[in-house]
């Protein structure tokens, strides 16, 4: 079994894996299945996990770490470092506390390891479509939404707190009133969207920095094969006998970022554990930073003319 090394959480200081394996799947999998896969993730070495409210993985990966303390997979709760996400609905001062209440009933945990608000906007409650329909898109009160995430952290039902998909400037506007700095920055990142000016901006304010689509999400509606079919990453990759997925991966690690792996393939689910025992070269690290930047996640499905963010420059704040 392989042994994923930690970082440190800023704000909290808590250890997070540096490697941690995603459950959202588009169309959404089958709910035994995707607990197999949990249960065999645990099973070759993989210790945090990445659900969401919206990807509706959250009783499967609960029933998966029931199963796991069952079968001796691992001796307690204390062994995992699982993170749940805040969907736009529920992105309101009064309905935090009881979502965050609900996925922790769906996993039948006592607490999270890590809460995040999914996305920097609300809906209107009780609007759990997806996509949200454009007129159901409402202005996020952030500084009332963050006070009842730091209460969620002080309640001890989440032992840390942060957001996802924030750019650097409603970063710094959410700086501007926290008690609690948010611990995390959720964003997309690759070889080909490498995100150094948010990067360089959350490591001056110690934030640390997850990345999901690490490969380009490949399969999805919004992902691509630019990662995959990289010329550049196949030449390295060549070169040191791995598969590009490592060396994209092993990329990301050496950027001191947290990374978020899918796969439903148990032979790739080992393969993307098999990236801390070797090294990219100067050389090669300076050619996947020449490479073209095409972000994948636009995030069209948040914008709308009723709603807050009316053009993807106001969502993303000129990061595109």
């Amino acid at each position: 079994m392989k042994s994923v090394p930690v970082a440190t959480l800023g704000s909290s200081g808590k250890k997070i894996p540096v490697l941690g394996f995603g459950t959202a799947t588009y169309p959404f999998t089958e709910a035994k299945a995707l607990k197999e896969s949990i249960l065999h993730a645990i099973k070759v070495g993989y210790r945090h996990f990445d659900t969401a409210a919206l990807y509706q993985s959250e009783e499967p990966l609960g029933e998966a770490i029931a199963e796991a303390l069952r079968l001796g997979l691992i001796k307690s709760r204390e062994e995992l470092f699982v993170t749940s996400k805040l969907w736009c609905s529920d992105g309101h001062p009064d309905r935090v506390l009881p979502a965050l209440q609900q996925s922790l009933k769906n996993l039948g945990l006592e607490y999270l390891d890590l809460y995040l608000i999914h996305w920097p906007v609300s809906a209107k409650p009780d609007c759990h479509e997806v996509p949200i329909k454009k007129e159901n898109f409402l202005l996020m009160d952030v500084k009332l939404v963050w006070e009842a995430m730091e209460v969620c952290q002080e309640r001890g039902l989440t032992r840390s707190i942060g957001v996802s998909n924030f750019s650097c400037r409603k970063l710094e506007k959410l700086l501007e009133t926290a008690k609690i700095p948010p611990s995390m920055n959720q964003v997309e990142m690759n070889p080909m969207w490498q995100q150094q000016k948010l990067r360089k901006f959350c490591e001056e304010k110690g934030i640390l920095v997850s990345v999901y689509s690490p490969l380009g999400a490949i399969g999805t509606s919004w992902g691509s094969d630019r990662v995959l079919e990289c010329q550049v990453l196949k030449d390295i990759a060549h070169s040191k006998g791995k598969t590009v997925a490592q060396v994209a991966l092993r990329w990301a690690h050496e950027q001191g970022v947290i990374v978020i792996v899918k796969s439903s393939n148990k032979k790739r689910m080992e393969e993307n554990l098999d990236i801390f025992d070797w090294k990219l070269s100067h050389e090669e690290l300076e050619k996947i930073s020449q490479l073209p930047q095409i972000k994948g996640v636009q995030g069209d499905e948040y914008i709308s003319s009723l709603g807050p963010f009316k053009t993807l420059e106001e969502l993303w704040d000129g990061e595109i």
